[in-house]
């Protein structure tokens, strides 16, 4: 298992949900995690709690730059790529703004990749550096009352699968977190059994020990058991949703 004691996180939404979940937990083991958050006060929370706190709203470059600008050239040890969002997106209920789409593709699927690769000199001049990039299990087959939501995990967890092929070369391993539905507020008002964002980032951060490659959390381990076996069968299954 490996010492997360001393280590330098940079976690992206980490004032709220399964990310502040992930900045108390990785704190609790030694870590010395800064958190970004587009909220003024939930950082002012977590900065009373003795985190490093940056705001940025990633919904496009403005949100990526404030944290290039705060990070600098300091040594990186573990960049975890958790904020997101999920925009409306229903041919069902009319046009959806392109706004939305654009700003959801950003947040979800293009900071990720730029703040990666923005941040490789940093990673390289860190310990054991790591990146862990937050999926979702609709990043496996997608549901569909998310399309958009779907389309930027499954994005993501692709462009991870190649990058982590890459990145061993520089040493910095690539983890891709795949959470089930998690009770936060993005969840909030959606029938279906959730997952504490507790239990959640408990799953995450052992991950992050272990070094794994690929952590498919709670109900998503079966999920992907089903892919595995037929692929149609899950994406079946997810199409009711």
């Amino acid at each position: 298992m490996m010492d997360l004691s001393g280590k330098r996180v940079l976690l992206t939404g980490g004032s709220d949900g399964i990310g502040q979940e992930l900045a108390r937990q990785l704190k609790s083991k030694g870590a010395e995690v800064a958190v970004t958050g587009r909220s003024a006060k939930k950082l002012a929370v977590m900065a009373g709690e003795g985190f490093r706190t940056i705001e940025a709203d990633f919904s496009h470059s403005g949100g990526v730059a404030a944290v290039l600008d705060a990070w600098g050239d300091a040594p990186l040890d573990i960049l975890i790529n958790n904020a997101g969002m999920g925009r409306d997106h229903d041919f069902r209920k009319g046009a959806t703004a392109t706004s939305d789409i654009e700003e959801n593709i950003y947040a979800n699927l293009t900071s990720p990749i730029i703040l990666g690769a923005r941040l490789h000199d940093n990673l390289k001049a860190g310990h054991a550096p790591m990146i862990v990039n937050v999926t979702s299990g609709l990043a496996i087959t997608p549901s569909n009352t998310g399309p958009l939501y779907c389309g930027t995990k499954a994005g993501l967890r692709s462009y991870s699968i190649g990058a982590r092929e890459q990145l061993r070369a520089s040493g910095i391993h690539l983890l891709e977190a795949l959470p089930p539905m998690v009770d936060t507020q993005m969840t909030a008002g959606r029938d279906g059994n959730k997952m504490s964002a507790e239990d959640c980032a408990a799953a995450i951060v052992e991950a992050i020990q272990q070094r794994r490659e690929e952590a498919p959390i709670g109900q998503v381990k079966l999920l992907r058991r089903i892919h595995s076996i037929s692929p149609a069968l899950a994406r079946k299954i997810l199409l009711r949703f």
